[in-house]
Formats: structure tokens, C-alpha cells, sequence
């Protein structure tokens, strides 16, 4: 009898060791949970407020140009649609957050990109707003002079306004299927198309000449089949995703050009860049879901 007592005193004894030690074990990994959906918590409310900035920045950005404008309020729209996403969200889903994070850090790189165009076109504007200043200035010296000054003021200013080199207008991205069906599924993508005007310039140079387009995935790589496809705009060589030849005779015309990448696409937005070897002509971007 003494023997089984002393064994039952050692099994309650072990017993309750383990009972204790499984008990801080509990206790730990409930405090480590309550940790991380802390810190969880603190991104979701760190991701609203960048949001939410965003959203005051984009209220502020404007331009002359009514094809950056659209573009602008598209990039508007994705802000808002991300930021009730979020809100929707719980603070403890983990993967959603990392997820929108990185849709954030994607959208504020679109954000920088369009705070460049639109101090560059400020920058010209102004400039020009200059140069035809001190043209009117010069042509008030000289009464003598003052029908010649204003003639040429007037041709300057056209020149300015057209421009010697060939524009671009109305850029637009859509994602095709292999049924050459348009469609935003990245998994059922088969190539993207990038279609723009270019515009009537009577002084431009005609004949044939090359559009390139190139096309940046989500992360801001450049997307090419060959990296031997390399152009000259101006000084520079830059590398290209495809290009078109087209017979430009000083009239709009119409230009699509067709990418298809080998190794697919995935989600996200993509950015597409259109040259000749003047100079840009434009930018567009796409979402694939």
C-alpha cells in the first residue's frame, strides 16, 4: 500500500509539472498571436494612412492635357477601390495585407511617374509662356518693325505649339486572349496591344519609320523576348519589347503594336512606353487580375 502511494504521489507530482509547463507553452503562443496581429494591425493602419495621402495628392493633380487627366483619374479610382479593400479586411489575414502592400508600392510608383510628366509639361509651359513673352516684348520696341515682329511671333508660336518633331496621342493598352479576345485575365492573356495616334505634322519628316513600345511587368522590369532588340532615341540606346514599321506621310494615323512574351503574364499593372527613335510618344497602363 505505501508503495502505491508513493507511485500515485509521483504520477500527480508529474502530472501537474506537465499540466504547468503546457500551460506557459499556451501562454507563450497566445501572447506571440496577440503580437503579430498587433503588428498586423499597426501595417493595416500604417497602409490606410499612405492611402489615404494618396488620395490627397491625386485631388491636387492636375495637367492641360486631357489623356493624363483620364489616366489620372483612373490611378484615382484604383487608390480608392485598394483603400476599401483594406477597410474591408481583417488586420489578422496576413497574406491580404503583404498583398496590399505591394499593390500600394506599385500604385505609388504610377503616382511618382505622373508628379514627373506633370512638372515636365509645367516646365515647358512655362518656358514656352517665356519665349512668346519676350517675342511680344521685342515686337513693342520697333513700331517700324512691329508688323514683321508679330508675324514671326505668330509663326513661332505655331511652331512651338506643332512642333518639329512627330507627337503622339490617345495611347491606350488592352490585354488579348488567343481567341484575339480582349479580356483582363492575366492567366488567359496571350499578348498585350498598344495602340496610338500619330498626329498630323505637316514639317515632320515622312516616309517609313519604326514605333517601339516597351513594356515594364509589375515589379518595373522591362519585358523583352531578345535583349538584342536595342533602339537609339536621341544619344541613348534603349532596349525595346517589340516594334512596327509604319509609312507616316504628315497625317494622324493610327499605330498598334502587338507584344507577346514567352513566359507569360501575371497580375498587376503594366506599364507601357511608345517611341520613335524622336523621342516618346506616350504612356499607358493596364491592370491584369
Amino acid at each position: 500500500m505505501e508503495g502505491n502511494s508513493k507511485n500515485l504521489k509521483t504520477a500527480v507530482i508529474v502530472l501537474s509539472a506537465v499540466a504547468a509547463l503546457l500551460a506557459i507553452v499556451f501562454a507563450y503562443v497566445w501572447f506571440d498571436r496577440q503580437s503579430m496581429i498587433n503588428d498586423l494591425r499597426i501595417d493595416k493602419e500604417n497602409l490606410t494612412n499612405e492611402l489615404i495621402s494618396m488620395q490627397e495628392e491625386y485631388s491636387i493633380l492636375s495637367s492641360d492635357n486631357d489623356s493624363l487627366n483620364s489616366r489620372l483619374d483612373r490611378e484615382r479610382e484604383k487608390v480608392d477601390q485598394l483603400l476599401d479593400r483594406l477597410q474591408k479586411t481583417d488586420a489578422a489575414n496576413r497574406s491580404k495585407i503583404r498583398q496590399y502592400e505591394k499593390e500600394l508600392g506599385t500604385l505609388r510608383s504610377i503616382m511618382k511617374n505622373y508628379i514627373s510628366q506633370i512638372d515636365s509639361l509645367n516646365t515647358l509651359n512655362m518656358e514656352l509662356r517665356k519665349d512668346a513673352e519676350m517675342a511680344r516684348q521685342q515686337a513693342m520696341l520697333s513700331d517700324q518693325k512691329y508688323e514683321e515682329l508679330s508675324k514671326t511671333t505668330d509663326e513661332y508660336a505655331k511652331l512651338v505649339e506643332i512642333g518639329s518633331s512627330l507627337k503622339g496621342r490617345g495611347m491606350h493598352v488592352t490585354a488579348i486572349n488567343a481567341s484575339n479576345r480582349e479580356t483582363v485575365r492575366s492567366s488567359r492573356v496571350a499578348k498585350l496591344r498598344a495602340c496610338l495616334f500619330l498626329i498630323e505634322n505637316p514639317i515632320a519628316d515622312k516616309g517609313p519609320m519604326m514605333v517601339y513600345i516597351r513594356v515594364k511587368n509589375p515589379k518595373g522590369i522591362l519585358m523583352t523576348n531578345d535583349q538584342n532588340r536595342i533602339f537609339t532615341v536621341g544619344d541613348q540606346q534603349m532596349i525595346y519589347s517589340e516594334r512596327r514599321e509604319v509609312d507616316y506621310q504628315g497625317q494622324e494615323v493610327e499605330v498598334c503594336v502587338y507584344f507577346e512574351f514567352n513566359q507569360g503574364f501575371t497580375k498587376g499593372v503594366y506599364t507601357v512606353e511608345a517611341y520613335t527613335e524622336g523621342g516618346l510618344l506616350g504612356t499607358a497602363d493596364i491592370l491584369l487580375k
